[in-house]
């Protein structure tokens, strides 16, 4: 790992925890304090937040290099987000399909679209109602961790689901 993957590793734990802390006492919704509907602690995230989704369920899956096949992983945590979206049918996400740097813009925008699409598809066949679900393709244009490594290429070839309006 270089110098500024590491700050920024620094930069978004120190910005987890701050968020942790300054979030509204007794937002852990009907479960009570510290639980949520997956079983787990829940901390101090509001229900139906992106924060809630990204800390009891996980927002985002990962992809194996120039292909939008969902893993068995993937599949896991695209089945908690199902329950998790279930429990809030008010909460619409958009799915943003990213890559990593290698290949051409056109050609990783277009695989962006597949990989959001795929978790799209997958999520409408568990239940969730296709109306609810957005896509967005951000091909190679924004990376979660920049490098030029296998280690940095893995991190951003991904789909992340976001919820809309905030």
């Amino acid at each position: 790992m270089n110098l500024s993957t590491k700050m920024l590793a620094v930069l978004s734990a120190v910005f987890l925890l701050a968020a942790c802390e300054t979030a509204p006492q007794g937002a852990g919704g009907a479960g009570g304090a510290g639980s949520n509907a997956m079983g787990g602690a829940g901390g101090s995230a509001r229900a139906g937040s992106q924060e809630d989704l990204a800390a009891n369920v996980g927002d985002r899956v990962f992809f194996a290099f120039d292909s939008s096949s969902l893993s068995d992983e993937a599949q896991k945590t695209l089945e908690r987000q199902a329950t998790w979206l279930k429990q809030y049918p008010n909460v619409n996400v958009t799915i943003e399909g990213h890559c990593d740097e290698r290949g051409t813009r056109e050609y990783n925008l277009a695989l962006g679209e597949r990989r959001a699409d795929a978790a799209k598809k997958y999520l409408v066949s568990l239940g969730v109602k296709s109306s609810r679900v957005s896509t967005i393709s951000y091909g190679k244009e924004r990376p979660a961790v920049v490098g030029h490594d296998e280690s940095a290429w893995s991190q951003n070839r991904r789909a992340v689901t976001v919820v809309a309006g905030q």
